[in-house]
């Protein structure tokens, strides 16, 4: 009897007092993570005021970016947006700092790998926005510009101009976001080529004519000149 007494309470001992020195860990895993929550919530709420006090959503109107995500079906927030990267990155510190304290190796490399993930999905966001300020303004410049040369199809061009800057940035932006960065390249080197084979086509079949009269002008130079 004391045998089987002693095969029983030996493990069940064992186990209690793993519980019972496990406890402190667990107790301050959580603390930690609760302050770092309620830190992530008043970061977030910080940088939301910040932005709305910057005016940085009025300038988005006025560069034409809000229109453009509106257009895409998506409402941009841009102080929203920032409050939520800094509100997750936050919580995601705490979460590893928690971890880290329960000895959860393995769950604190892979958030430490998300952490090493957020700076790129910053400079994508801001890659994106980049590049629809710099679409709407070549837009305006190349239809501006035809316009004032009495060409047609000003509008045309000008959206093919901002489309095609469209197309490169977000193809930027998923190569920082390292999605399929192969697939992407290989992409981008064929929109390339494809934009030089047909402005190889436009100019050679539309600027034949003016082509021609220009050697025709140089030859009779060159003879004038003899």
């Amino acid at each position: 009897m004391n045998f089987t007494q002693n095969v029983i309470q030996g493990p069940l001992l064992e186990l209690w007092e793993t519980v019972v020195a496990y406890i402190p860990n667990l107790l301050g895993a959580i603390l930690v993570f609760l302050i770092g929550v309620i830190i992530a919530l008043v970061l977030r709420s910080v940088v939301v005021k910040v932005v709305a006090l910057l005016r940085v959503d009025d300038l988005a109107r006025k560069l034409e970016i809000t229109a453009q995500f509106e257009r895409a079906g998506l409402r941009l927030h841009i102080g929203g947006l920032l409050g939520w990267i800094v509100k997750w990155f936050f919580i995601v510190i705490a979460l590893i700092a928690a971890t880290d304290i329960l000895g959860w190796e393995q769950v604190t490399d892979y958030l430490q790998q998300v952490v090493l993930f957020i700076p790129n999905v910053i400079i994508a966001v801001i890659i994106l926005l980049a590049g629809i300020i710099l679409g709407n303004f070549v837009k305006n410049v190349v239809k501006t510009a035809v316009e004032a040369a009495q060409l047609s199809s000003a509008e045309f061009l000008s959206g093919i101009a901002k489309w095609a800057i469209f197309v490169f940035t977000l193809m930027a932006a998923l190569v920082q976001l390292q999605i399929a960065p192969e697939l992407i390249r290989v992409l981008f080197t064929g929109l390339v080529a494809m934009l030089a084979l047909a402005g190889g086509l436009a100019f050679g079949l539309g600027g034949q004519e003016h082509a021609h009269r220009f050697l025709n002008h140089l030859r009779r130079d060159i003879s004038s000149e003899k």
